[in-house]
């Protein structure tokens, strides 16, 4: 199958490619600047245009059957939010005049946003979705709550946390629980869903084994990091506050952590796991999931 992958050079793309290779498929790349991407193999082909810029990136969906959207604008300066909204419509708007079949999204597990106190970065993930939907391809969206792995932003925020503040007065968000995927099975959930028919025009939950609060996975990333720390949750910071103290003691960008950490207050568990009917994976636990991101599990893939 021939299958373009946006956003090549990210956490999850970057990982993605080589899969796709590997299960055999011809796999083409978007990026923004085709200066600073590395194909992993002489057979990539390599596009450069920016979604945001209509008529630059569009000759990348030619020919293809399938295409990956992983693209986000949490890193860049101004609105997100427009920025991923303008995005998606463009990218939707090319793909259907291209006439591709698939398209794959990876949002954010989480209440829709009808709901009370849904975060900015929550709420812009499910808009792309639904703007991504309306389309004339088949759209297939996996969501996922904290994917840990070496890259992540949101495990590099657990990281330095447990590195710079041994004792942490921490907001009630300590609490809320989450379900963490390891990005290795993230990538099988992708590269699976490709060659599953039955997974076109659907939405899939996915996550890992274990469901933890945020203090558990602070502890036990601290332990496996050969550190200790002491987390005392209080009731007076706020997320908004809560995102101001973590841009003070960690290096994550500013653009970055303050809507990772507004957004820490929702729990996202999944729901339904209708997605285990189609795509055999055997989940990576938490624990393994951050010894492969520190490196220090002989049998990691990387």
């Amino acid at each position: 199958m021939n299958v373009l992958v946006t956003g090549a050079t990210g956490f999850v793309g970057h990982r993605l490619v080589p899969a796709l290779l590997e299960a055999g498929h011809e796999v083409s790349v978007l990026v923004r600047d085709r200066s600073s991407y590395d194909p992993p193999a002489d057979d990539v082909h390599v596009f450069e245009g920016d979604l945001l810029d209509q008529g630059s990136f569009e000759s990348a969906l030619a020919d293809v059957d399938a295409a990956y959207y992983l693209v986000h604008s949490m890193g860049a300066s101004g609105d997100f939010e427009e920025r991923d909204r303008r995005a998606a419509k463009n990218f939707s708007t090319a793909a259907s005049a291209a006439d591709i079949d698939r398209l794959i999204y990876l949002g954010g597990l989480g209440p829709g946003d009808e709901a009370d106190g849904v975060s900015a970065h929550l709420r812009s993930r499910q808009e792309v979705g639904r703007i991504l939907g309306e389309g004339t391809y088949d759209l297939t969206t996996l969501r996922a709550a904290v994917i840990v792995g070496e890259g992540s932003a949101s495990f590099e925020l657990i990281d330095q946390l447990t590195h710079r503040l041994p004792v942490m007065i921490a907001p009630r968000w300590v609490r809320t629980r989450c379900q963490p995927i390891a990005v290795d099975d993230v990538i099988v959930y992708l590269v699976g869903v490709l060659d599953a028919a039955e997974t076109a025009g659907e939405s899939f939950e996915i996550g890992g084994p274990d469901v933890l609060t945020y203090q558990e996975m602070l502890r036990q990333t601290a332990e496996i990091a050969g550190r200790t720390v002491y987390i005392v949750p209080i009731p007076v910071l706020s997320p908004t506050l809560s995102s101001h103290w973590v841009t003070f003691v960690t290096d994550v960008p500013k653009s970055v952590a303050k809507p990772l950490i507004a957004g820490l207050k929702t729990p996202v568990i999944v729901r339904e796991n209708r997605i285990e009917e189609f795509v055999d994976v055997e989940h990576t636990s938490f624990e393994t999931a951050v010894r492969r991101a520190f490196g220090s599990d002989p049998e990691a893939a990387r």
